[in-house]
């Protein structure tokens, strides 16, 4: 199966090992970071389709990463979709001004989390949409 690759950025261990867990049981290609550096070095050797990123990391934030690599024309295209905590009045204002294509807050939804992301894929990208029926 060829299936969209995503890259989930946390530096909580339970959250990259759940949003990782619940996205590769619905065939979604995981790669995993625990800071932006990490991210960076990941990006360049294997560009992901769509990229979950937390806000709050330990050194370069989520939101300072997602701005260099809208800066850039290899990683433009890349979808990046805020993975935060921080769910205050105007978050989801400042994710989408530093490049974000989306926002989804925790703790996240495992029962919507699989559709979300296919959501930002569009409908040919998403694991399901490759299976047999």
């Amino acid at each position: 199966m060829n299936s969209a690759h995503i890259l989930v950025v946390d530096d909580n261990p339970t959250n990259l090992k759940l949003v990782s867990d619940v996205l590769e049981f619905d065939g979604y290609q995981i790669l995993k970071a625990i800071d932006a550096e990490t991210a960076q070095e990941i990006i360049e050797a294997n560009p992901p389709d769509l990229i979950l990123m937390d806000i709050a990391l330990p050194g370069m934030d989520g939101l300072t990463l997602t701005r260099l690599l809208k800066a850039n024309e290899k990683t433009r295209h890349i979808i990046i979709v805020a993975l935060t905590a921080f769910a205050m009045k105007g978050d989801d204002a400042k994710a989408s001004e530093a490049g974000c294509d989306g926002y989804i807050t925790k703790p996240i939804d495992t029962r919507k989390l699989a559709g979300q992301v296919a959501e930002f894929l569009g409908p040919n990208r998403s694991p399901s949409a490759e299976r047999p029926k």
